[in-house]
């Protein structure tokens, strides 16, 4: 892979952080629509006010730590990058930005690929010193304010399933996120079974969260000997933001389905973010097309397994077209919102959850409700 310059990391800020573009045009299309003949100007200053009382959970709302920075960054020049935009920070500019938008509570998790490539000893003590600092810095230091997932030492399954355990018992974290594969595995290979079972057992849902593909996928799938195609950044975000995080979540959605996941284990719950991962546009065609070749081998119709063990959240994707779609096949029990901050913008996405015409009562679960219940949790008295 190229080295990516700094620019590079600054013109690319735009994919990171993909929800603060859009967000934007869906305010303008939202006002667009009232102003079309026959209906009251006036209504467009009513979009910008409406539901300004609304509690937000946020459900996807990432962090990182000097340590990490070093371990999972491309070189200084990514490093920067990400100081710049505030992932480090879990201070004044964080709860400045959480109050600028009225987001009442984020929920944290490391950035990818956290401690899943940290092998041995090194990797659980990292996931438990992780955890720790958020419980002994944020959390206790803005009362309220923060929730967390567990960084879990994957490459060492039982010792992960131990670290959740203790960090929900112990820290009162509310479950794992995990990002993309564990060395070329992913959740629904043997070797995991350890923590699937022990987060049913404490009754916490894993996230799901993109991570970047295995390196010949890379070659494979992201990138070019055309060199003249190919800007310093160009690759790094294909692979991710841009394109490759989606599909891979939703392949290893379609994965831990179709081979048996939630029949091991009918009471897993699992997140996943950014709208759905293009769940909302193959929804049809994937269960259709697996219907048949699972008949005889699930339990279940693939659809039901979507509608009974997945939760999505709106991570990065404020677009009012893609929540309708997606509410066709998903409950609105079962969407939660986020932000995906620091790569978007936190007021940008509230101003536009707020401006969405759905019925209050729906609004409501998205934005705090399904937060509440799932993770049993409340949003503080203001």
């Amino acid at each position: 892979m190229k080295r990516m310059g700094r620019r590079g990391f600054l013109a690319a800020s735009t994919a990171l952080g993909a929800g603060a573009g859009l967000s934007a045009y869906a305010a303008v299309s939202a006002a667009d629509e009232d102003r079309t003949p026959g209906k009251d100007p006036d209504k467009t200053a009513d979009i910008a006010l409406r539901d300004r009382d609304l509690p937000f959970i946020g459900t996807e709302e990432t962090f990182s730590t000097p340590t990490l920075l070093k371990l999972n960054s491309i070189n200084q020049d990514h490093i920067a990058f990400l100081e710049e935009i505030g992932l480090s920070d879990l201070g004044k500019r964080r709860i400045g930005d959480m109050d600028a938008g009225g987001l009442d509570v984020q929920i944290l998790s490391a950035h990818t690929p956290s401690v899943q490539n940290v092998p041995g000893q090194r990797g659980i003590d990292l996931a438990h010193r992780l955890n720790r600092q958020l419980v002994d810095g944020p959390i206790a230091k803005y009362p309220g304010r923060f929730k967390a997932f567990a960084t879990l030492p994957l490459q060492s399954p039982e010792a992960a399933a131990d670290e959740l355990e203790r960090s929900v018992r112990e820290d009162g974290f509310l479950g794992a996120l995990t990002n993309g594969h564990i060395t070329k595995k992913y959740l629904d290979h043997p070797d995991f079974e350890p923590v699937l079972e022990r987060a049913v057992a404490l009754d916490v849902p894993i996230y799901l969260h993109p991570g970047y593909p295995a390196d010949e996928v890379f070659k494979i799938y992201y990138s070019t000997t055309r060199s003249e195609y190919t800007k310093e950044f160009q690759d790094y975000i294909f692979s991710g933001s841009g394109y490759g995080w989606h599909q891979e979540v939703l392949t290893q959605c379609v994965r831990m389905i179709t081979y048996g996941v939630f029949d091991r284990f009918p009471k897993l719950k699992i997140i996943i973010g950014h709208m759905g991962e293009g769940l909302p546009f193959y929804y049809e065609r994937i269960v259709n097309d697996m219907g048949e070749p699972t008949e005889d081998s699930l339990e279940k119709p693939v659809g039901q397994y979507f509608k009974d063990n997945f939760w999505i959240t709106t991570s990065a994707f404020p677009q009012t077209e893609l929540l309708h779609l997606l509410l066709k096949y998903i409950s609105v029990d079962r969407v939660m919102f986020a932000t995906d901050y620091p790569f978007a913008n936190i007021k940008e996405q509230t101003d536009w959850f707020r401006g969405v015409d759905l019925p209050r009562e729906d609004k409501e679960k998205i934005a705090f409700r399904n937060a509440e219940k799932l993770f049993g949790m409340k949003v503080p008295v203001k």
